[in-house]
This record gives structure tokens, sequence and C-alpha cells, in this order.
């Protein structure tokens, strides 16, 4: 599981061109946007003009600007010292594999743990999924469904505007029953007809939808909804709550996000359940991360975003972990590997807290 380093090499170097293009040409709707965390966007140069630059007296002096705020980009991903200390190693791994495959509820009366993902469309949560799946079957796959549209695949196919829930289990058949749940649903949406509604969401956390469910904004989940567990006990509520946001788009984010997030998040700790936050696709905002996700913690740029991502979410960034999905690569890489295993170890520890919170008095917990 070697990592190949002339698919990075190729990666860095498309990166590097687009980027070098943004510069060149005019800017295009959703171009390389994850690159301006701080950075003055150019001004607009009509594509003739670039053409005819060389021409012109003032040639020199727009290719001088543009030069200038590549080597801008270039600087924000710098490294800095180490901020959060990690061994990137096969033994750390394999670890961390043991933890969460043998992982069990301290709650006798739950026999998995159940962590529910949300994060506005095309975040990365199905992804993240595929990829801690893909850790431990030895190989990538794709078991969640993926999309990379701005509409999200998750809108597109009807199957995944169920409540679905993945088991993460080692793929060779060791570690016995899995003890970790991961459930999916279709992302936040912005408009009336998209995303699911605070009705549902809070519904799922109280353990009230089965699985299966289809969801639809016209159709809220009701105790006359098909399958509704009218008195869910504490198996079948979700433990733990995981926003996903993509790193890529925290300047893009609509501001009325912030403000959904927090209401959101109000709500769920009135239930008592614990959560936290994961900042996907951080290889496409810091070039040295994606030659080297071992790097992901000396990066300045992702040590800022991820403070931005605190401030949407509401939250300490010490709840927030980055994770590098995978997407195009055939092949695992042992660090973005252990990246990944940290995600689900840094998840389990606030499902935990869940368990020993209603130790005792599981039983006389009502949600609903």
């Amino acid at each position: 599981m070697q990592k190949s380093t002339g698919f990075v090499n190729r990666q860095v170097k498309k990166v590097k061109t687009k980027v070098k293009q943004e510069y060149n040409f005019s800017a295009t709707e959703g171009s390389m946007t994850s690159f301006n965390f701080g950075a003055t966007a150019p001004p607009t140069v009509a594509k003739d003009d670039v053409l005819h630059s060389t021409e012109t007296n003032s040639s020199s002096t727009e290719r001088k600007d543009k030069n200038t705020g590549f080597a801008a980009l270039l600087a924000e991903s710098r490294l800095v010292p180490q901020w959060r200390q990690v061994e990137w190693t096969e033994e750390q791994k394999m670890n961390l594999m043991k933890t969460i495959s043998c992982y069990k509820p301290s709650c006798e009366e739950v026999a998995q743990a159940r962590v529910l993902l949300l994060g506005p469309v095309s975040s990365g949560k199905s992804s993240f999924i595929s990829s801690v799946q893909s850790v431990f079957n030895g190989r990538v796959t794709n078991h969640a469904m993926v999309g990379s549209s701005s509409t999200s695949f998750t809108k597109k196919v009807s199957c995944l505007h169920q409540l679905q829930s993945f088991t993460i289990r080692d793929g060779r058949g060791k570690g016995g029953d899995p003890g970790l749940v991961l459930c999916d649903v279709m992302g936040l949406g912005d408009g009336e007809m998209t995303g699911l509604t605070l009705h549902d969401i809070l519904a799922i956390i109280k353990g009230h939808v089965p699985e299966g469910h289809k969801f639809s904004p016209e159709q809220p989940v009701t105790s006359e909804t098909v399958g509704y567990v009218k008195k869910p006990s504490l198996k079948d509520k979700i433990h733990c709550v995981v926003f996903v946001v993509d790193a890529t788009k925290m300047a893009a984010y609509p501001k009325g996000l912030k403000t959904a997030f927090q209401q959101l998040r109000e709500h769920i700790s009135d239930l008592g359940v614990h959560q936290v936050a994961l900042l996907t696709h951080v290889d496409k905002i810091c070039l040295e991360t994606l030659k080297d996700a071992s790097r992901v913690y000396r990066s300045l740029i992702i040590q800022q975003t991820m403070e931005k991502a605190g401030a949407l979410l509401g939250m300490s960034t010490s709840y927030i972990v980055p994770v590098r999905n995978y997407s195009s690569q055939l092949s695992l890489d042992l660090n973005t590997d252990v990246l990944l295993l940290i995600a689900v170890d840094h998840i389990l520890q606030y499902v935990d807290l869940c368990f020993q919170d209603n130790t005792g008095k599981h039983t006389d917990v009502n949600f609903y």
C-alpha cells in the first residue's frame, strides 16, 4: 500500500496548472475557489486582450501582477511547526484499525453505536464513509453512492433520499460483529425543495425514522409514517452527530448557513447528543497536503480554514478534524489512511460520552 509518487505528482501538476490558468484568464464560476482564502482577486481581463497582451506596453505589468498572485497562492500552502501531534506509521494505522474494528458500546443494551453525518450537498459525507470502508477493505471501494456535481449525486439517486446505514468492519472478516454504524442521508439544501428539514433531522436523531425511509419536503416524518418508531430505545437513536463541511467552499457558503447550523446544534444539544465535525477536501486547499497527507497538521491554510469552520458551526476547533477522502485514487496511501482513522477514533470518543451520560438512566431517557 505504498503511495504512488507518479500519481501524486500528476495531481499536483494539475492543481498548479489550474491555478495558473485562473490568473492567466478571466475567472470562471467555481474555478479553483478553494485557493482564494485571503487572496485579492485579479482584475478581469478579456481573453482576446490576454492573447494580444504581448503586443502592448502593459503586458509585462499584467504578467507581474498575475505571477505575484500565483506566488501568494503557493505561499498559502507554506508549512509551519506541527500544531497537532500524529504518528504517521504502519504501526499506528494497525493500532487504530484494531481499536475501531473491536469497538463495542459501553452500554450493554446497545450493540452498535449509531453516528449521523450531516452537511451541505457535496460536502463529502458519502465519500468519507466509502474512504473509511476502503481502509478496512484494503483497497479503494465505493459502497456509498458518491457524486461530484454541484447539485450532489445524493439528490439525483432516489435511494439516497433514504436513511442508509453503513457498518465499519474489517474486510477480512476479523473483529466480530461491527460496533459502529455510520448513517448517511441527503445533504442539507438551501432551497425549499432540496435537503433535509430540521423536523426530519431531529426525528432521525430521536430514533423515530426507520432504515430506508425516503425523505420528501412535502411529506415530513410523522407518527403515521410507515415504519415509524413510536417509542425508540437508546439503541434506535443517534449517539453522535458529525457535521461535514467542505474546506474549498468555506468562503462560498451562504450567510444563512451559519444561522442554520447553530440553530440545529442547539436543538441537538437539547437532546443530549454530542457533536463533532469533519473538514473535508483539505488536499484541495493546500498543495503540500496534496503531495503528502502527513503535512496536514503543518499547514497554515488548513489551520486557518479550521478556524473558519469553527466559526461557521459555532464550535471549538478541538471538535474538528481535517480529512482527505479517496476520490480519483486507485490505491491506498498510508498517511491518508491514518488521517481517516484518526477521524473515526475522534468520533468514537464522543460516542462514548453519550453512553457515559446515559449510564444507569438510558431506560428513562426520552428524546421525543
